[in-house]
């Protein structure tokens, strides 16, 4: 399977334009790609991304996101904050309830900051990146 993350922001299966991520790595600096890291290296936060980024636009009520990965709400509540703080998800209010969403912006800084200097400054020898096995 191949992953990519369009112009729109839309995630769709793909082939990731490198050279178009490479121009977004202007947003991430290294302490921002080491707070998103960080952000990301708790089993419970990859999985919300993951469930975020496979939700698309939409998102999903923060209760969902409780259902579906069988997460207590106050656990749960922690790791969406330092997800939002990492600039990987964003939260809009709807009435008393929360809808997340990956932010895909974030996600191609970081994914653009990992790339920047690959092949020796040729990112195009990298291409394409594919996605070699579905582990949650």
């Amino acid at each position: 399977m191949v992953i990519s993350i369009t112009q729109q922001g839309a995630v769709a299966l793909g082939v990731i334009d490198i050279t178009f991520h490479i121009n977004h790595s202007r947003y991430m600096d290294m302490n921002n790609a080491l707070s998103a890291f960080a952000a990301l290296g708790q089993e419970t936060r990859l999985r919300v991304l993951r469930l975020l980024v496979r939700a698309g636009q939409d998102g999903l009520l923060a209760g969902q996101i409780a259902q579906t990965l069988e997460v207590r709400q106050n656990t749960l509540s922690a790791n969406l904050a330092v997800l939002s703080q990492a600039g990987l998800i964003a939260a809009t209010r709807e009435g008393r309830a929360i809808r997340y969403r990956a932010d895909v912006t974030g996600i191609r800084g970081l994914l653009a900051f990992l790339m920047e200097d690959c092949c020796d400054g040729r990112p195009e020898l990298c291409a394409p990146l594919e996605r070699t096995n579905d582990a949650v």
